[in-house]
Parts: C-alpha cells; structure tokens; sequence
C-alpha cells in the first residue's frame, strides 16, 4: 500500500471563482472567472480573469482552443480577444505541426538479423556481420 492514493476530491476554498459566459454566437466565447470567498463575496484581493474560447478546423475535426486575455473589464476583453485567440491559434497550429515532425521522424528498426547485412559485403545474409567466411 505504499503507492495508496487519495481518491476523493476536495476543492480549494481559497481558489473559488464564479464564472459567468459571454458570446457573440459567432466568433467565440468569454469566461468571466470572479474570484470569490468561501461564503460567495467577491474577493477583492484577487483580479478577475478572463478567458476566450474558439475553435479552429483542421483535417481531423474542430480544435477547441482556450486562452488567457489580459484585461481588467469585460469591454477590454473583447476588444483583445482577436489578438489573444490569434496567438493562440499560431501556437496550437506550431504544436500540430511539431507533433506531426515527430510521427513523421519515427524510424522503425527492425530486430536484430531480419534484414541481411548490406554494409559489409561478403554475401551478408545477416550472419558474419560483413567478414568473409569460409565453409
């Protein structure tokens, strides 16, 4: 029981927030995230966070995108939400691309004697490892 883990969630009475959604029902969506206290009063210690969400189309379906937007007020929010999503977009369409790079440079190595020995000549066959051999 050495690796026995907590199974039951609790959550963090000091990170509450209270979210509330905006949407133009074209572009993408705003999350206001109020930061609240335990007893649901706005907690003014911590600034309010605003979260865009949109989507971009690739050949394997709809991305979801989530990204921060610096603002202080939901006006300032939408106004930075294009340049924030296009940053984003850049950022995820780099991941894909470097995901792909990595697939793409995975070389498959075959076990050991199942292709003959090309290098050395002497026959090869896969056995000697390119010496002459003599019956």
């Amino acid at each position: 029981m050495a690796d026995e883990r907590n199974t039951e969630a609790h959550m963090d009475s000091a990170a509450l927030y209270q979210e509330e959604m905006f949407t133009d029902r074209r572009v993408g969506a705003l999350r206001r995230l109020t930061p609240v206290l335990p007893s649901g009063e706005r907690d003014a210690a911590r600034a309010i966070l605003f979260l865009g969400q949109a989507e971009i189309m690739t050949n394997m379906g709809p991305v979801p995108i989530s990204f921060e937007i610096e603002a202080d007020t939901l006006a300032g929010a939408v106004d930075g939400f294009g340049a924030a999503a296009t940053q984003a977009i850049e950022r995820t369409v780099q991941q894909i691309q470097d995901m792909r790079r990595q697939q793409a440079s995975q070389l498959v190595v075959p076990g050991a004697g199942s292709i003959p020995n090309l290098a050395g000549g002497g026959g090869g066959m896969g056995r000697g490892g390119g010496k002459i051999q003599f019956p």
